[in-house]
């Protein structure tokens, strides 16, 4: 449970103390020490991969983040004396109160709130202040860095008419942001050991004014928002813990992609920061296109040459198919020029795992040069039509 001043309940039960290896009178100093020992053993850019580590870095900064103020502490102390007393008896009700009446306050948990000192904010702006809120917001709070996803990379593939269709395993040749090579991210030589950055004191960030009584918080010029600093700076990346990374991999297109499709492949792109995943690959697929055959959406396209005498008589036209055997059109007399046949099963996979059509056009051919035997043929044909005009319906409504 949480408030809208960012306390939450749970954290009554949590011992910062013993989370740095302390007692509860541990002096300012010995605090401090603890914490930066801890941060320097556990901290993801020291131990990547070590997600127990990740862990254990975030509680210790949490930790700190309270018992490392001088006021946040007093606090805190009083909290956790009171919540041992019996305030853990206290249950969330609604959008951001508590029980009262348990855990021995008759009175309720809202005259627990108010400051005993009578007036002001009471245990309500305590904990507003305790845990991030309240209005004095330019204190820096020691947070650990995030793990942080890769960034997504984006790239093309040309592959043939017949692989889009039945799917293709391609090599493709990345280039991307990636942590250094030689300081495996750090920013430091290799070998050099690291510490917390005096600057911002291990918090990654720094406040700046922004005007009036308002601050923001920057990212630390000194350690690059790593929260560690290294006495010689890694000589390959200069400190900054990035470079290119230069890979080639194995990228799977899936049958029946289209020309110009976007393929996402889920962590293939640039590695992660601190333990995070890696980003995305995104493939923009270029098919060329087939000698004979055309697609539209699941289905293949064919236009079929046939005869003047195949289409006036009818005809048994073998036609071929996508990578499979011909099967044979049958083309019933009469049929026009343009006429659309359709083969079924015979196109491009669909999502749903059945196959489109292949959809087959007839082209009536019209030779150019006929011998003499064709010719007398024709002739023949053109005196026994004579009595039959095709253009006579033209003129009538003319």
């Amino acid at each position: 449970m949480s408030t809208d001043d960012g306390f939450r309940a749970d954290w009554a039960q949590k011992d910062f103390y013993a989370e740095l290896g302390l007692k509860k009178d541990a002096t300012a100093e010995e605090i401090k020490k603890a914490y930066r020992r801890l941060a320097r053993a556990n901290h993801p850019d020291s131990n990547p991969g070590d997600t127990a580590k990740h862990e254990k870095f975030k509680a210790v900064a949490e930790a700190y983040d309270v018992v490392g103020d001088p006021e946040k502490r007093t606090k805190y102390d009083e909290m956790r004396s009171l919540y041992g007393s019996g305030a853990h008896g206290w249950q969330s009700r609604g959008g951001g109160g508590f029980g009262g009446g348990a855990g021995g306050f008759p009175g309720g948990f809202e005259d627990l709130l108010r400051d005993r000192a009578g007036g002001g904010g009471g245990f309500g702006d305590m904990f507003g202040d305790l845990f991030g809120g309240g209005a004095g917001g330019g204190r820096r709070t020691q947070q650990a860095r995030r793990p942080a996803k890769g960034a997504d990379v984006e790239t093309t593939a040309t592959i043939g008419f017949t692989d889009a269709i039945e799917g293709v395993t391609v090599s493709l040749r990345l280039s991307s942001d990636a942590p250094c090579p030689d300081c495996s991210g750090t920013g430091g030589k290799p070998g050099t050991k690291p510490k917390v950055c005096p600057e911002c004191e291990g918090a990654g960030y720094v406040v700046a004014s922004a005007g009036g009584a308002f601050a923001i918080n920057e990212t630390c010029p000194r350690c690059g928002g790593r929260q560690l600093v290294y006495d010689e700076a890694c000589p390959t990346c200069h400190g900054s813990g990035r470079g290119a990374s230069a890979r080639t991999i194995q990228a799977r297109i899936p049958a029946g992609v289209k020309d110009g499709q976007r393929i996402r492949l889920r962590g293939k792109g640039a590695a992660g920061e601190s333990g995070g995943p890696a980003g995305d690959l995104y493939v923009t697929v270029k098919v060329s296109p087939h000698r004979i055959f055309g697609r539209k959406d699941a289905n293949l396209t064919l236009d079929v040459p046939v005869s003047f005498d195949e289409a006036a008589l009818g005809a048994e036209v073998k036609i071929p198919t996508l990578n499979g055997a011909p099967v044979t059109l049958r083309v019933p007399p009469g049929t026009p020029n343009g006429r659309t046949f359709r083969v079924r099963g015979k196109g491009a996979p669909k999502p749903d795992g059945t196959k489109g059509d292949l959809l087959a056009t007839v082209e009536v051919q019209v030779p150019a040069v006929l011998d003499a035997a064709a010719r007398e043929a024709v002739e023949a044909y053109r005196a026994a039509m004579a009595g039959k005009p095709l253009r006579a319906g033209l003129f009538e409504s003319a």
